[in-house]
């Protein structure tokens, strides 16, 4: 159920007392953390870990994309996520015989998009990391996904992200609101990332931003907004421009399908929607009814629009997919203010503190 829709807002605050308990269990499992009675381990080489304090669709699978593509040329990586919404536990290292259902979607997207990148799933990251330097010995830097909050493993590098349309400033703990972390958990972060900004973002709010977040001066501060790039076929991958001729149905089971709305609403003729919960799990009865909406709309230039993350729970109707107009819209970020430069320097040099371990020859 999506909570975030207008007409169930009114339910969110009737849970207030259950955000009260929420935030009082947050408070003792990090006091428990602060004081060293739950302890954290840490591991000698680069651990960089990606995440946020609210629950889903901040940006997280676009910025380990990015860190992947931006290093996976010259470090052997690898990407440990928690498979959230998978049908199986523990660890698993994903294979070309893996499906979405073993590992998560986002884990299979990562799979498929970067096959030369280590990818794994693990609930208990501090019993999966050595599981998987086992399996990959050679692996040189490992990308933690969605692991602010699970603070069993201390990364090097801790990145936070916050969407500029929900800052974690003005959230509530959930089920009222949708932070799962105090809000001053931020201070444990090594850089701040704030998401989904307009490409045309001021300075005067960057800094007004920057304010309210009361970046401390050890943690560097970032704007990304993002970027779509050009559709393509699922199976055949062929890409295809999306303009006023073009009519799509889109389909998406994301925590936050705005953005995308968005692009559609710019780029698209006129589009519909079928929406699904994040994460949602495709079933014969969907894709009947994804069908039949299509066939109901009329027009000549007419796709069936999805996300990268719902296309691999898509797949399992590939026979069906090969025989329509079923595009994926990739989505990459983009660094606002000229910073991306110093972004990369930033994860390059905590890399390099363990040159010696972890540069190849």
């Amino acid at each position: 159920m999506n909570f975030n829709a207008p007409l169930l807002r009114p339910i969110r605050m009737l849970l207030f007392p259950f955000s009260l308990l929420y935030a009082l269990a947050v408070w003792i499992r990090n006091k428990l953390y602060d004081s060293e009675f739950y302890s954290s381990i840490s591991f000698n080489m680069p651990v960089i870990g990606i995440g946020n304090l609210s629950a889903g669709g901040t940006g997280k699978s676009p910025m380990v994309e990015f860190l992947m593509m931006k290093f996976m040329g010259k470090y052997q990586m690898a990407v440990l996520s928690r498979g959230y919404k998978r049908k199986t536990t523990g660890y698993a290292l994903a294979n070309e015989q893996t499906t979405a259902l073993e590992i998560g979607d986002e884990p299979m997207q990562f799979f498929k998009k970067f096959p030369k990148v280590t990818v794994a799933v693990g609930e208990e990251r501090a019993v999966a990391i050595p599981q998987l330097l086992h399996d990959r010995p050679g692996t040189q830097v490992i990308v933690l996904d969605d692991s602010f909050q699970h603070r069993a493993v201390k990364p090097g590098l801790n990145i936070l992200l916050t969407d500029y349309h929900n800052l974690f400033t003005r959230d509530w703990f959930l089920p009222t609101g949708d932070l799962r972390d105090q809000p001053g958990s931020y201070k444990r972060a090594d850089v701040l990332v704030v998401t989904k900004c307009p490409s045309g973002l001021s300075e005067k709010e960057k800094s007004e931003i920057a304010r309210e977040l009361n970046v401390l001066d050890r943690q560097q501060l970032f704007f990304t907004s993002i970027k779509y790039g050009y559709p393509y076929h699922i199976i055949t991958r062929k890409e295809m421009l999306i303009d006023e001729h073009t009519e799509a149905l889109l389909i998406s089971g994301v925590a936050d399908p705005r953005p995308l709305k968005k692009y559609l609403s710019d780029q698209s003729g006129a589009y519909y929607e079928i929406l699904y919960d994040d994460h949602h799990i495709f079933t014969i009865d969907d894709w009947k009814d994804i069908r039949k909406r299509f066939d109901s709309i009329h027009a000549p230039n007419k796709i069936i629009l999805t996300t990268e993350k719902d296309a691999v729970r898509l797949m399992k109707f590939q026979e069906s997919l090969a025989r329509l107009p079923v595009y994926v819209i990739p989505i990459q970020i983009q660094f606002l203010f000229g910073d991306e430069e110093r972004f990369s320097s930033l994860i390059a040099t905590f890399i390099a503190r363990f040159a010696n371990k972890t540069v190849k020859n």
